[in-house]
């Protein structure tokens, strides 16, 4: 008698086990298939928003935050990455406002999209630096000077050609001007790494140009 019993709870337990795990296979089913999203291969191109013929942005980070996965641009703001369904992604450079792209459930399987970038502008406040330790003494020092101007109140010096020609190739960049050269160093850099490097200093047709422009000077000063 108490055998049969041992016999009953034994099975009474085995089919419990077994209803149980059942029920976790049936509910683990349905939910993997659900959150099986399809792969996309996203494609693009990111221009700047306030060019007129459509000015490609190298160097753009293109990424997705929750996989930790991205890419960037090539040196004509070209980019191609698998995405999932549901992936937030964030198109982000150096001097521009971020853009957040979506990747929407009816996209084919290859999607081709065209972002652009607007710049980051920073207006700050009016910075006015006299060499004066007050204004009265600017003033004076202006009153005092003979300055030859015209009948239009113009210094006809500030147009010197020689002094303009001297200003720019002097005048260093600035900051926008310094970011788009880095970029464009950056971007070239990545795009030829896998591409033999050439020394300048090898190149036949540099050294005759060199030669060249020496013999020039030389002509100019003995007609001097």
């Amino acid at each position: 008698m108490k055998s049969r019993t041992i016999t009953t709870g034994k099975v009474q337990g085995i089919v419990f086990v077994a209803t149980l795990l059942l029920l976790i296979v049936v509910a683990i089913i349905p939910g993997n298939a659900q959150t099986k999203k399809r792969v996309i291969q996203l494609s693009g191109v990111v221009l700047e928003e306030d060019s007129v013929s459509g000015v490609p942005v190298p160097g753009v980070h293109i990424y997705v935050p929750k996989a930790g996965r991205g890419t960037t641009t090539n040196g004509v703001g070209f980019f191609s990455m698998p995405v999932l369904e549901g992936d937030e992604i964030v198109v982000s450079a150096v001097g521009y406002d971020h853009q957040n792209v979506t990747v929407a459930s009816d996209w084919p399987e290859y999607q081709t999209i065209i972002v652009t970038l607007t710049q980051d502008t920073t207006v700050l406040d009016e910075v006015v630096i006299f060499p004066f330790p007050t204004e009265e003494v600017f003033k004076q020092a202006v009153l005092a000077m003979n300055m030859p101007l015209d009948n239009n109140g113009i210094d006809k010096r500030n147009f010197n050609q020689e002094l303009l020609a001297l200003m720019i190739k002097t005048t260093p960049m600035d900051g926008y001007q310094n970011q788009r050269y880095y970029l464009d160093q950056w971007a070239n850099s990545s795009t030829n790494k896998f591409q033999p490097i050439t020394n300048p200093f090898l190149n036949v047709f540099n050294w005759a140009k060199f030669f060249s422009s020496l013999n020039d000077n030389n002509k100019k000063k003995k007609k001097k």
